[in-house]
C-alpha cells in the first residue's frame, strides 16, 4: 500500500467527528421528549447519564466546588455539551441534538482537567479509559444477550520474543467448542482501532454476542476469533512525526511469527490458509491491508471496516490475489461516505464504493456494505461484523 495513502487514510479517520442523528436545525424543531431513562452502561445503581427515546443524552454531575463542567463526546472527545450549575452543587445538561444509535465514548472536563463520569462504566478508547454511553438501536437484536448457547471469551498470554514480553490476546471460542473435542475451527484475527486495545471488540463491539446469535440462527459457520493489541497506541494524530512514523513490521512479527503459531498449537484450529481470515476496524483495517495481501499464504479472507479500500490496481499488482483470496469485505458508515475521504496533495481521491464495484466486475469476491446513519463508530463495526461473518469460510 502506498505510504502516503496510508497516512492519508489514517488522517481521515483522526479527523472524523462524532455524528448526530439529526442536523441541528432539525433537532431544534423537535421538542425533547421527557422519557429519559438511565443508560444501559451506567454503573450499578447510578441514575445518570440518561437517554431518551429520541437519542438525547442528559448528564448530571456532582461537583459543588467546580467553576466549569463540560462533556466531550466521541472518539477523541470532539463535540460537547456544556453543563449548568444547579443550586444543590450538581451540574446538568442535555445534548444539543440526538446522537446516532449505538455506542459512544465520552469524558468530562472539569475546570480544565479530564475525568471520567462516575456514573458510567469505562471502556478503553482514545488511548485511555473513557466513559461510555449506549443509544438503543432499532436493530440491536442482533447483538442482544439472548437465551441461546454461548461461546467463551478467554484471556491468553503468549510469549513474544520480538518484544521481550508475554503479550495478551482474547480468544472467542464458539458454543460447543469444549464438548466437541474432535471438531476443528477456522480462525478470524480481528483487530481494534487506533487508541483502543484487545478488549474493544468484546466490550464495545459485542463480537461474542453477535457470533452467538448468528450461530444459533444457523446463519454462520462457527469459528474462533482472536483479538490482540495492535501496537498502535504510540501513534498519535497531531503529534510531530505521528502517523508518518507508522511502521507495521513490529506488529506483523507479533501476529505472524508469535500469535498465529501460539493459537494453532493451543486451540483446535483449521490451520491452513483457506481457513484463516484477518479483518479490523479503522486502523486495524489499515493493518489488515498492510499485512494480509502480502501474506496470502496465511490469509484467504480480508475485511476492512472503515479501514481503507482495495482498488483494482491494488489487487492486480498483488501476486496470487485472484487465486488465493476468497473474500474482500469493505464497509463504512454512511456518514463517513457522506463526508468523503480526505487525501493530501499528490494523492488521488479514492471512492471505496466504486473500487468494490470494479473488483466485483473483474471477477474478484468483493462485498461492500454501508451501515445506515452511522459514522466512524462501533454501531458501524457491529453491523459490519454481522454482515461479514456469514460470508467467512463458506467451503
Amino acid at each position: 500500500m502506498n505510504r502516503r495513502l496510508v497516512i492519508a487514510l489514517l488522517s481521515a479517520v483522526a479527523a472524523t467527528p462524532a455524528a448526530t442523528a439529526q442536523t441541528p436545525a432539525a433537532a431544534a424543531t423537535a421538542p425533547i421528549v421527557e422519557d429519559f431513562k438511565p443508560s444501559s452502561l451506567n454503573q450499578p445503581g447510578q441514575e445518570f447519564p440518561q437517554v431518551n427515546s429520541q437519542g438525547y443524552v442528559r448528564f448530571k454531575i456532582k461537583a459543588p466546588e467546580a467553576d466549569a463542567v463540560k462533556v466531550s463526546l466521541g472518539l477523541g472527545g470532539r463535540g460537547g455539551t456544556t453543563l449548568a450549575k444547579q443550586a444543590d452543587g450538581t451540574w446538568t445538561g442535555t445534548t444539543e441534538g440526538p446522537l446516532d444509535e449505538g455506542f459512544h465514548y465520552y469524558h468530562l472536563t472539569v475546570d480544565g482537567g479530564t475525568f471520567n463520569d462516575p456514573g458510567s462504566l469505562n471502556f478503553y478508547g482514545s488511548t485511555r479509559w473513557e466513559s461510555g454511553i449506549e443509544i438503543p438501536a432499532h436493530d440491536q437484536d442482533f447483538y442482544a444477550l439472548k437465551d441461546v448457547p454461548h461461546g467463551h471469551v478467554q484471556q491468553v498470554l503468549f510469549p513474544s520474543p520480538s518484544t521481550g514480553t508475554s503479550r495478551r490476546a482474547f480468544v472467542y471460542t464458539p458454543p460447543g467448542y469444549d464438548k466437541n473435542q474432535s471438531t476443528r475451527y477456522p480462525v478470524l484475527y480481528l483487530q481494534h482501532g487506533w487508541g483502543e486495545d484487545e478488549t474493544a471488540w468484546s466490550n464495545q463491539g459485542h463480537a461474542n454476542l453477535i457470533m452467538d446469535n448468528l450461530i444459533a440462527a444457523g446463519k454462520t459457520r462457527p469459528f474462533i476469533i482472536v483479538m490482540t493489541y495492535g501496537m498502535t497506541n504510540d501513534i498519535r494524530p497531531g503529534q510531530p512525526g505521528g502517523l508518518a512514523a507508522f511502521n507495521i513490521k513490529p506488529f506483523q512479527t507479533v501476529l505472524l511469527d508469535e500469535l498465529v503459531p501460539y493459537v494453532d498449537s493451543h486451540f483446535r484450529t483449521l490451520s491452513d490458509q483457506k481457513h484463516r481470515a484477518m479483518a479490523g476496524l479503522s486502523m486495524g483495517g489499515f493493518e489488515t491491508k498492510l499485512i494480509a495481501p502480502n501474506h496470502l499464504d496465511k490469509f484467504s479472507h480480508i475485511g476492512l471496516l472503515s479501514g481503507g479500500t482495495f482498488s483494482l490496481d491494488d489487487v492486480t499488482k498483488t501476486a496470487g490475489f485472484k487465486d488465493k483470496v476468497k473474500l474482500v469485505f469493505v464497509s463504512f458508515g454512511s456518514r463517513e461516505l457522506e463526508r468523503g475521504m480526505r487525501t493530501p496533495p499528490g494523492v488521488p481521491p479514492s471512492d471505496p464504493r466504486k473500487n468494490a464495484q470494479d473488483l466485483k466486475q473483474a471477477g474478484y469476491p468483493s462485498v461492500f456494505y454501508v451501515s445506515p446513519n452511522t459514522g466512524h463508530e462501533f454501531q458501524t463495526w457491529r453491523r459490519s461484523l454481522y454482515q461479514m461473518a456469514p460470508l467467512l469460510f463458506r467451503d
